[in-house]
This record gives structure tokens, sequence and C-alpha cells, in this order.
């Protein structure tokens, strides 16, 4: 039978492990859509899954290929998938049109997930694997995490510390060149990957393009109070940002506190890795840096 969201991702008794559900959060009263896969046995962790700007939780379930699929492969490890929807997404979006900045959505997830953990089993903690703008937020959750919340890592992709010529200018006017910056060539991505995801892509919130200017500055209030090891990928087609050894030497020169930061590259890849060929590959090493993350016998 098909299952319905329930309360802070409740899952209905009939739920079958490794199937995907959508579930709904509570954010302190603001309804937040999310997927939900769960594996047979208790979860080892919880992978936390917060998609970018212009995209939604189905980011991380590409329908074009099964095999791609985050959730999947991570229930399939023992651990539990939840996707979510950040604010001014799916369900919330009728209710901020404008969407939030990245300072009004963190306090709402850690809510959420919060609420998420007291009702399901989280296994040894939250392990968050962050796309885009979703990784501005997993280092503003990871920046105000405190002794035993059981955050265990952050793992981000497709974000940096600074952006590369015109690639800001262009996300705020909605230029027709912010597209090939979104996703590269297009042989990176199977067949079926742009009418599969139709449903994914949603268009970014005003609030939360205003917000983008002053990213820089706000990675480097962030990035010496996250005290979690971080991992950066970095697709082999990416445009957004500036990736070269200086710029990464700066990024993680800014990670005074954390006690391990892994700079990594994804071949074959474009910004959007999950959607792409190249995105079983990566989960793996994200899965893999998890592992790495976990306490002895979790």
């Amino acid at each position: 039978m098909p299952t319905g969201p329930g309360p802070d991702g409740a899952a209905p008794q009939e739920a079958q492990p490794g199937a995907v559900r959508a579930v709904v959060l509570d954010a302190g009263g603001l309804a937040l859509s999310a997927l939900l896969c769960e594996p047979a046995g208790p979860p080892r962790a919880l992978i936390v899954a917060v998609h970018g700007g212009g995209m939604s939780a189905g980011y991380f379930h590409g329908q074009a290929r099964p095999e791609l699929s985050l959730l999947h492969l991570g229930a399939r490890l023992g651990c539990a998938v939840l996707a979510v929807d950040r604010p001014g997404y799916g369900a919330s979006a009728a209710t901020l049109p404008e969407g939030l900045p990245l300072a009004e959505q963190t306090p709402l997830l850690r809510t959420a997930l919060a609420g998420f953990a007291r009702r399901r089993p989280v296994g040894a903690g939250l392990f968050v694997l962050a796309h885009s703008f979703g990784g501005k937020l997993a280092l503003s959750l990871a920046a105000q995490a405190r002794d035993g919340e059981g955050l265990l890592g952050v793992d981000i992709s497709g974000c940096g510390r600074r952006y590369a010529p015109g690639a800001e200018d262009e996300v705020r006017h909605n230029r027709p060149a912010a597209r090939r910056r979104h996703w590269g060539p297009l042989r990176l991505y199977p067949p079926g990957t742009f009418r599969a995801s139709a449903g994914t892509v949603a268009p970014m919130p005003a609030r939360e393009a205003a917000d983008l200017a002053g990213w820089p500055g706000v990675f480097d209030q962030l990035a010496p109070r996250v005290r979690v090891p971080v991992r950066f990928t970095f697709a082999e087609h990416e445009l957004w940002w500036r990736r070269q050894e200086a710029d990464l030497a700066a990024l993680a020169a800014g990670f005074t506190a954390a006690p391990r930061v892994l700079l990594e590259h994804q071949a074959g890849a474009g910004h959007n890795i999950s959607l792409g060929w190249a995105a079983r590959a990566h989960h793996l090493r994200a899965l893999a840096f998890l592992e790495e993350c976990l306490p002895p016998g979790a």
C-alpha cells in the first residue's frame, strides 16, 4: 500500500524498509515537507540531505536512474536518509513565497530535526549532506550545534567561499548563462534527467537570492565555529565557485576548530552532481566519509 506523510516524519506502520516516502516535519509551527527512506533495522545514523537553490528534496532521489538515488543507497548501507525541502520550498512555499535568508532558515531546520530525532531513531547521530545553497545552511547548522546534539559531520558539494566571476550576478537576475553553470555539459547526465527532474526544479525565492552577495563574509564568520569534520567536493565542471589552489587553501584555513577538513574533486560531474552519472560515486565517497565520522562500534 502507498504511504502518506506523517507529523515529524512519523512513519506509517505499513511503510516498507527501503521505500522512499513523503513525510512532514514540524519547524515550530511551519510544515516542512521531506522524503524519508529507512533501513530494515535500526539506523546506524541519520543522513540529513539539504538541497540547493532552485531545487527541492527530490534532488537526492534522481528518477532517471534508480541506482543514483542517495536515499536508496543510504538505506541499503544501514542509514536513514531524510531529504528536506528547505523553508520556502515544497510544503512551505505557499506560506513563504519570498523564502527566507540563511539566518532565518537555520533555526527552523534545527527545530524540525530536533523534533524528528525525538520521534524516530537516528542511530549514532546526524550527518548533514548538502548541496550548493544547502551547503551554506549545513555550515550554519554546524556552527550553531551544541555538544550533545549528535552532529557527526558535514559533507558539502557545489559550495565554496568565493563566487566565480559573474556567477552571483547571473543567478540574481536569472540570466540564461546561469543554466550552464548549474548543469555543465549535458553529457554528464543520464537520458531523461531533465524530464524526470521537472518536479525537482523550483524558482529560488527572492529573499534567498538577495542573501547571495554577503556569503563570503558569512562564511568567514561561520567556519571558525564548526567543530565537526567537514568535507567539500568540487565537480570537474563546477562553474559557480573559485577553486584554484589558493582559493581552496583559504577555504580550508577558515575551519580553525574542525578536527578534519577534506577537499576533493569529482571527475565527470557538473554542479548538480547528485543528478548526474557521477552521483553514485559521489554518494559512496560521502558515505565513506560518514563511516570515518562514526564513533567506534556504531
